[in-house]
């Protein structure tokens, strides 16, 4: 009991450092942009007087962080006085700040989006995995013949083909010559099927490579020759037996490309107009210097992403007794 305190305790503590690595990290990268919120969003013929007063009330007027630095003064430190250490008073108290542009909270922006995104990446995920499993198997049980060659081949192009590639071909066939889809937007439900293909697209690719050879490191198990010693047609083997076994790494690696959909929904949402978080990020955030908006988001994904680790961890334990006993 105590050892499971420890590693819950220490798991914990690794989640808040890497939250809180993250969000420095992107505190610091957006301050070093050139030009200000006070530009960005009220423009360049905004008066002194309004800027003078946009500043205050967003806190821009203080120090970025605990030190800064003048021609006039040298280093000088500034406590508690600056925006960082304010942000992060603000997270203590669930509060993530409010939009330098809409003056909205900016939760509540997010909480609009995220749901749209998190939609996108499972959509994504689901067409990964029926590209990647089929193929994968078909590929793993046909080693070395033709049919192993061109799963091969779409795998190693799908890798190869980035999504800002991907992506304007399919609005292309599939909406302008095609007419089947719209090509931007998502207020239908048929609207999340080329975004879904763009973002899935490459990850089936890699799921394919990993499929193929899990299949064929299994296949030449022990427990495969007894299966099939006991008259077990070959695709029970495959299906009942093979796949079971050979999927634990790749729901491993399922997990961790959950970071990389959500990464990559921010070009994917660009392209078809897709209004989710990723969109909000480039948009609203980052085009606009809003600060708050930019952490926020960033932070949003941040979680998600270790809850998408952690709960891939907790189904590799489920699926590998192995690691249980471990």
């Amino acid at each position: 009991m105590k050892h499971r305190l420890l590693n819950f305790g220490r798991q914990v503590g690794t989640i808040l450092l890497v939250i809180w690595t993250v969000v420095s990290l992107v505190t610091l990268l957006i301050e070093l942009v050139p030009g200000t919120p006070a530009n960005a969003i009220l423009g360049e013929t905004a008066t002194q007087e309004q800027i003078d007063n946009f500043n205050p009330k967003h806190g821009l007027d203080k120090p970025a962080f605990f030190v800064s630095y003048s021609a006039e003064n040298g280093l000088a430190w500034n406590g508690t006085n600056n925006r960082y250490a304010d942000y992060f008073g603000g997270l203590l108290r669930g509060d993530l700040g409010n939009s330098f542009r809409t003056d909205r909270p900016v939760l509540d922006m997010i909480m609009e989006r995220y749901p749209a995104t998190i939609k996108l990446a499972l959509a994504s995920m689901l067409v990964a995995v029926g590209i990647a499993i089929p193929l994968g198997v078909l590929a793993g049980t046909n080693k070395g013949r033709l049919i192993d060659n061109f799963a091969s081949f779409i795998a190693l192009l799908g890798i190869s083909l980035p999504t800002f590639v991907v992506g304007p071909f399919l609005v292309y066939f599939f909406a302008v010559k095609l007419g089947w889809f719209s090509p931007t937007g998502s207020l239908y439900p048929e609207d999340i099927i080329l975004p879904a293909v763009t973002l899935g697209a490459a990850l089936s690719a890699i799921l394919t490579r990993m499929v193929r050879s899990s299949v064929i490191e299994e296949l030449g198990e022990d427990y495969v020759r007894t299966a099939r010693a006991k008259g077990l047609s070959e695709r029970t083997v495959v299906y009942k037996h093979v796949l079971k076994n050979g999927l634990i790494p790749v729901v491993t690696i399922l997990g961790l490309q959950l970071g990389v959909l959500l990464a990559g929904s921010i070009i994917t949402e660009k392209i078809f107009s897709w209004q989710g978080l990723g969109l909000l990020l480039l948009e609203d955030g980052i085009a606009k210097l809003d600060y708050r908006l930019v952490q926020g988001c960033v932070l949003v994904i941040s979680v998600t992403y270790i809850f998408a680790n952690t709960l891939t961890d907790l189904v590799y334990r489920r699926l590998d007794p192995r690691i249980r006993l471990s």
